[in-house]
């Protein structure tokens, strides 16, 4: 069985609304207490796999989860009802005979006829559902505010959510009932469960490790439709993880580093593939760029005051007062759980999953056709003006040196989206020989930032001189650096589409 579920995080201040809401209409309400399991080693979470025993009522009930490869929002499932009493003890050997079976003994490198190991209590969850299940144009949706806890030894965190399950029909009327509960209640996607959270509990984590960018999956002989589908799919399962912990309060430089990288190759996607995604609104690019931008601050100036700074002074520069110099950094929480920001990734999620199911009633035509041709046009073009860009690089002005390293992040976005396409080992290959090229590009840039930033500096503070100095110093050379990258790629690489 697969699951599609979208868990929405509710503000504190909003819990009561939501129940009022949730009331409206014939409710369930049911205690579930939940205890998951793994092996002493911890083999079943490292790939992604949850067993839990939970009792529903009066009775228990066996359940295996895995992630189904189709996107972080559906997930594989297999349950078994178990006897009241007494307290059943977890027995893998359940799900024998299902793929999620299959799934485990791959997990524990078992043989068929090896008996599955031991399992032991890791975390638990008590919690109180409140559900009622609601139409949404011709689907069934379980809507189900879950509020209690989750407990690992002698540590707990505080669950309150809303899931929305789609029993029947498309997963697009899940995500349009999502978005209207966002609207009414300032609510905000997240793909962090129960067991993730109970995970983290237990090893002593607040936030899960940020999550890089992956390659997507569709068949080489996929139309455009199915590609850019799956190419936002593997945008999403960047995104989303990232943005979760964010809008939960993480602040670290690496979660906000894979988000904004998340966003650009999305960005890439929609201005690379816009014509292979039909009914996505152009206007909801706004707010991904939004919270890009402010993203890009945090890391700016992380890259500013760490860095740079500690550079300089290994140069031998002296300590600088920065207070009063630098602007108030955005809440990046804020802009992740901004209404605007959630109906841009929930109308993302809608055109993912509509895709597949609308394949069969698409004409064929050549938004739709076989997109091999489309890319390695878009590829050579862009490749084209890298090249020519990068052997003038000395005599472009700032704004068009910028514009180049844009160009080369987009290039090597297209080229890793394309790899079912061409081939890994030839993808992979281009890559790399395109990478010294963004290295260049990339650290020419943030010096030019850096010494903008001392020099408004030494404005009122003299100390600051040295810096400005250092980094003067080092732009000729790190120009030079980049029209040697430049001119190494255009000699070297070998594009992988021809």
């Amino acid at each position: 069985m697969t699951e599609f579920e979208l868990k929405l995080e509710i503000p504190a201040h909003r819990t009561q609304a939501v129940e009022a809401a949730v009331r409206r209409g014939r409710t369930t309400r049911q205690r579930l207490q939940a205890r998951y399991f793994d092996t002493h080693d911890r083999v079943l979470a490292a790939h992604g796999i949850v067993v839990r025993l939970r009792k529903e009522g009066r009775q228990w009930v066996q359940t295996a989860k895995a992630a189904s490869g189709r996107g972080a929002l559906e997930r594989l499932e297999h349950n078994v009802s178990l006897a009241a009493r007494p307290t059943p003890a977890p027995d893998l050997a359940r799900h024998a005979g299902t793929p999620l079976g299959k799934r485990i003994q791959q997990a524990l490198e078992l043989q068929p006829d090896e008996p599955f190991p031991a399992l032991e209590l890791v975390y638990q969850t008590d919690v109180v559902r409140l559900s009622r299940a609601v139409r949404k144009g011709s689907s069934t949706v379980e809507i189900a505010l879950d509020t209690g806890r989750v407990s690992a030894a002698d540590r707990s965190v505080p669950v309150n959510e809303l899931e929305l399950e789609l029993k029947k029909g498309k997963p697009a009327d899940a995500v349009e009932l999502a978005r209207s509960w966002c609207l009414a209640h300032g609510l905000w996607i997240s793909v962090v469960s129960k067991s993730m959270r109970g995970q983290r509990l237990a090893a002593g984590q607040a936030f899960g490790v940020a999550v890089n960018a992956r390659t997507p999956t569709f068949k080489r002989d996929a139309d455009g439709c199915d590609l850019a589908a799956a190419v936002v799919s593997s945008c999403l399962d960047q995104i989303l993880p990232n943005a979760s912990d964010i809008a939960a309060g993480c602040t670290e430089a690496e979660h906000i580093h894979q988000l904004r990288v998340g966003l650009r190759r999305l960005r890439t996607a929609m201005r690379e593939l816009g014509a292979w995604m039909p009914g996505f609104e152009s206007t909801l690019e706004e707010p991904l760029v939004a919270a890009f931008r402010d993203l890009g601050q945090h890391r700016d100036r992380s890259h500013l005051v760490d860095t740079v700074q500690e550079q300089i002074a290994t140069a031998g520069g002296p300590p600088l007062d920065w207070t009063g110099s630098l602007t108030r950094l955005p809440n990046v929480g804020a802009s992740v759980r901004s209404l605007a920001f959630q109906k841009a990734v929930l109308g993302l999620i809608a055109f993912v999953h509509a895709a597949p199911q609308e394949a069969a009633s698409r004409e064929t035509t050549k938004a739709t056709a076989a997109p091999r041709k489309i890319v390695r046009k878009r590829l050579d073009n862009l490749h084209r003006r890298l090249v020519a860009g990068g052997r003038q690089f000395l005599n472009l002005e700032e704004p068009a040196q910028h514009r180049l390293r844009k160009q080369a992040k987009r290039l090597r976005y297209l080229i890793e989206f394309a790899q079912p396409l061409f081939g890994a080992r030839k993808v992979e290959a281009y890559v790399s020989a395109l990478k010294p090229v963004q290295d260049a590009l990339g650290s020419y840039h943030d010096e030019l930032a850096a010494l903008q930033a001392w020099q408004q500096l030494a404005a009122h503070d003299p100390r600051a001189w040295f810096g400005v100095g250092w980094l003067s110093a080092r732009r000729a050379a790190n120009a030079q650096a980049c029209l040697q990258a430049c001119a190494t790629f255009a000699d070297q690489a070998k594009p992988a589409w021809r």
